[in-house]
């Protein structure tokens, strides 16, 4: 059974769009980063849902059931915050079917947008990912180079691409100026690399064409 609490965490993130041969960045130098792992390989396939009128995107909220890597599960993204980030509930996937909302995250999304769920868009992801971390094997960051296979589900309509991603990890700055250098420097590192940031604020805006 799936819990009524899901569990809360913010998110903060760069996301950037690069072409299909712009190399990797070269993190040598990054404020705090000792060393990068990786890459590890993941498959991911998400689900995302919305009421008849949409109203839960309208309100900035997205809803999506993803499997595959290590947060894999429903998630419910809340609007971005001052920080640029976003507070994101987690409920682990049970045993019923992908399209089955559980009735512990209905609930949740009840609260924001009444109605029936449906199918909004369906975005699987070849994922490849680089652990940053410190001298002492902390996470700082997390960077992803994902290829998009995305589908509107509503128009039918089908799109591919390829992002960076660079989030923030548990040992990522506390301070607000060293968080902002960090990501400075991050984001220095993609254009350097070929990379710009990303006209699209989320990949499920960007299957939808919002």
């Amino acid at each position: 059974m799936t819990e009524a609490r899901g569990a809360a965490s913010v998110e903060i993130e760069l996301k950037f769009d690069v072409g299909e041969e712009t190399p990797l960045p070269d993190w040598t130098g990054l404020p705090g980063v000792a060393r990068v792992d990786g890459p590890e390989r993941r498959n991911l396939d998400a689900r995302y849902l919305d009421v008849a009128d949409a109203a839960l995107g309208r309100a900035g909220y997205a809803l999506r059931r993803r499997s595959g890597g290590p947060d894999e599960g429903w998630h419910i993204k809340g609007p971005r915050r001052a920080d640029g980030g976003r507070v994101e509930t987690h409920w682990p996937l049970d045993d019923r079917d992908g399209v089955v909302v559980p009735d512990a995250v209905a609930s949740a999304v009840s609260e924001i947008a009444p109605g029936t769920l449906t199918a909004l868009a369906r975005i699987r992801s070849a994922r490849v990912a680089y652990a940053l971390t410190d001298a002492d094997g902390r996470l700082i960051a997390e960077f992803v180079d994902d290829r998009v296979h995305a589908t509107d589900e509503r128009r039918g309509t089908v799109s591919t691409w390829r992002e960076w991603e660079f989030e923030l990890g548990p040992a990522a700055p506390a301070d607000a100026a060293a968080r902002v250098a960090l990501l400075d420097a991050a984001t220095a590192a993609v254009e350097r690399a070929g990379g710009r940031v990303a006209a699209s604020d989320s990949k499920l805006a960007r299957a939808l064409g919002v």
